[in-house]
Parts: C-alpha cells; sequence; structure tokens
C-alpha cells in the first residue's frame, strides 16, 4: 500500500532514498540481503552515519536532539531502509529507554543519558525477563534495597539481547514486596562496567551470541539513576512496551524478504520447473501477500492515530501478534523455496567473504540460521498468548 503523498512528503522520500542509496556501505546490504552475521561494528558504522545525519534518533522530538519528523514521515524513513536492506536500529537506545527518560526523566537524566544516545556513543540493553519471570514479569524477583544515596541490586536477568556489547542496562527491580506485584517495582538505569554485573551468553538453536544472562551481585546504583518515582516503575515499563510491540512487527523487513521469496521462485527449479510456476507455492505466497498487506493497513491506522496525538494502544499488542507471525511464516516459505539447500548449516558461510564453494545459490546459507532464529519471534516483547490476553481485557472486558 502507498500512502498519498503531498508533493513535500515525495520530495522527503526522494531525499531519504538518496540518502541511503549514497551512504549504506554495500558489504552491509550485502550481509542484510544474505542473512549474513552482522557484527557490532557492522551495527556501529551504520548508526554512525545515521547519528552524523541526526538521523538515528528519528523518532524523537528536535528539542533531544531528534528529527521531529511527523509519524509519516517515520514510516517513509522505514521503508526507505528495509527496502534498501540497511541494517536495523538496535533498538534498546533510541527506540526504547530514549523515550522513556524524555518523558518521565529528570532534567539532569535527560542531560547525561541522551546526547550519548543520539550521537551513538552509549549502548543499552533491556532488563526486564528473569529466569521465572518472562511472560508474567510483574513477577519479577530482582531485588534493589535502598542505602542511603544508592540502591544495592542482587538477582538475575535473561534473554538479555545485545548485553555483552551493552555501556547501560534499564532494569526493573523490586523495591517493595508488601504491595502487589505491579505496584513495588522500580526503573533504574545500570551501568554494565559496575563491580558486581556479570554477563554470561546464552548461545541459541542456530549458533548465535546475541542474548545473555545478566547476574546482578551486590550492584550499588545511585538513586539518582533511577527514572520517576520509586514503586511506579510498572508505569514506565508499560510505556517502553507500548513502544517495544509497535516496532517488533518490522513490517519493512518483512516486506524485504518477500521480495526476496518472490525472487528465489522466479529463478529456483524443482522437478525441472520454475517455483513461480507452482500453483500451491504461489497461492501460499499471495496469502502471506494478503495478510502483510492487512498488517500494513494496521499499521497505518496507528501512525493515523499518532499523527493526530494518540498513544500506542491496542494497535501496538495486534501487530506484535500478527507482525511477527508473518515474519516466521515468511522464514519457512524461504526455507520451503529452497529445498534441501536450506537445510546445511556452515557457520562460516554467514561470515562476509566467505570464498569456499556456495551451499546452493549464494543466498541460501543463512536461510536455516534464520529460520531458527526467527522461532522466538512469537516470544519476545511479550509473547503473543499474552498478547491475546491483553487484547481480550482491554478490547473485550474479558
Amino acid at each position: 500500500m502507498d500512502l498519498e503523498f503531498t508533493d513535500e512528503l515525495r520530495d522527503f522520500q526522494q531525499e531519504v532514498r538518496a540518502f541511503i542509496e549514497e551512504r549504506l556501505p554495500g558489504d552491509l546490504r550485502t550481509k542484510v540481503e544474505r542473512f549474513l552475521t552482522l557484527g557490532k561494528d557492522d551495527y556501529l558504522r551504520w548508526q554512525d552515519i545515521l547519528a552524523e545525519k541526526g538521523w538515528l534518533v528519528y523518532s524523537w522530538p528536535e528539542e533531544y536532539g531528534g528529527t521531529g519528523w511527523s509519524p509519516v514521515q517515520r514510516y517513509i524513513f522505514e521503508e526507505e531502509t528495509g527496502r534498501a536492506r540497511a541494517p536495523r536500529i538496535i533498538p534498546f537506545g533510541p527506540k526504547m529507554v530514549g523515550p522513556v527518560i524524555y518523558t518521565f526523566g529528570t532534567e539532569a537524566q535527560k542531560a547525561q543519558y541522551l546526547p550519548p544516545i543520539a550521537r551513538n556513543e552509549t549502548w543499552w540493553c533491556q532488563g526486564y525477563s528473569e529466569p521465572e519471570a518472562g511472560s508474567d514479569l510483574a513477577s519479577l524477583r530482582t531485588r534493589a534495597i535502598r542505602d542511603g544515596d544508592h540502591y544495592v541490586v542482587n538477582g538475575t536477568k535473561t534473554w538479555t539481547t545485545a548485553a555483552h556489547w551493552a555501556d547501560m542496562m534499564f532494569c526493573l527491580v523490586r523495591t517493595d514486596t508488601g504491595v502487589k506485584p505491579q505496584e513495588g517495582i522500580s526503573f533504574l538505569l545500570v551501568d554494565m562496567r559496575d563491580p558486581g554485573v556479570e554477563v554470561r551468553p546464552i548461545v541459541t538453536i542456530d549458533g548465535g551470541r546475541e542474548i545473555n544472562t545478566v547476574y546482578l551481585t551486590d550492584v550499588k546504583v545511585p538513586v539518582e539513576n533511577r527514572i520517576g518515582e520509586e514503586n511506579k516503575g510498572w508505569t514506565y515499563a508499560k510505556f517502553l512496551l507500548g513502544h517495544e510491540r509497535f516496532g517488533i512487527a518490522r513490517l519493512s523487513e518483512s516486506k524485504a524478504r518477500l521480495e526476496n521469496l518472490k525472487a528465489i521462485a522466479r529463478g529456483h527449479r524443482v522437478g525441472g520447473n520454475l517455483l513461480a510456476n507452482d500453483t500451491e507455492f504461489t497461492r501460499s505466497v499471495a496469502e502471506l501477500e494478503i495478510e502483510l498487506t492487512a498488517l500494513e493497513y494496521t499499521e497505518l491506522r496507528a501512525l493515523m492515530n499518532a499523527e493526530h496525538g494518540g498513544a500506542p494502544g491496542v494497535e501496538a499488542n495486534m501487530l506484535k501478534i500478527r507482525g511477527t507471525d508473518v515474519q516466521q511464516r515468511i522464514s519457512e516459505m524461504l526455507m520451503k523455496a529452497m529445498g534441501y539447500y536450506a537445510l546445511p548449516h556452515v557457520p562460516e558461510a554467514l561470515e562476509y567473504g566467505w570464498n569456499e564453494e556456495p551451499i546452493g545459490p549464494a543466498h541460501a546459507a543463512g536461510l536455516a540460521p534464520a529460520y531458527f532464529n526467527m522461532r522466538k519471534a512469537s516470544i519476545y516483547g511479550g509473547t503473543n498468548e499474552i498478547q491475546r490476553n491483553i487484547i481480550a481485557k482491554m478490547v473485550l472486558g474479558a
């Protein structure tokens, strides 16, 4: 679906497209297109380019170093970066904690933390999930006991994406055990270099090392690193989750991968016939495209709501459910399209510049690990089952 563009929006789209075409390094484009491994240096390189242009925190207000773009402009930017196969922006600083800080933080916190995020100098991770508190986040047990001008924090956070890269972690901790679970939680900013912070990798089924367990042992966190009021952290956490779930749909990436799928079908033969001529396969692709279009309409409705000052509501939960479902189905279809070429998993083949014989077509090597990795999409950010419960409660009153 295309927006009804004004001349001003068309000029903006051309500006974004020309910038990406000129500045996006070719090796990064290739890595994204072929599902190859992206390291911290890759993300840093692209985010440095965006930061230099002033576009890294493109969703922020101008007063905090953002672009001041409208929701429609932000949508265009995301569409163009997805279409061009640019690496995604690591969201924890620019898209998650940044908005929490400029919405609920003190002036001192804004001055200390926002500029380094905008300049791509400080990287963050999210300390929400725990070994026994994932879907039921309110049951978290990480304890923060106040001792004068600081808290002493003990506990464990898990499934912490990019913790091994992060300088800071925004963290939910329990500061009161004598009230309802949601009412005794505070929102702290933890320096990952402080004594007592230990990061251990969790190796995923695809061999990746992007997630971690973080152990917090007698970590001293200054009271001035608390966002908002003590025991009101659940309010700030829900605000952040609304923004996170809105972004998890990753619509532009799904559209780009669907185009990859169509390209494979046009060039790959099964039993001597082009896959694009297989009726059952093309029907499945058409169904996916219909669902993706419906998802896009939902996102555009949410954008129009935001354009008129609305906050992310139940649409964010809907986008999270359907968006991750579509992502998983596209990864499944890519595997089916490549057949046995998609089965081998050779980690070395995911490195840019690997010069051995390709596993089938050049883009086949990354499909199996991408498929495995995508299984988690319906779990992170709140499992899809929990999202359906939230929708039932918010919309149906169940």
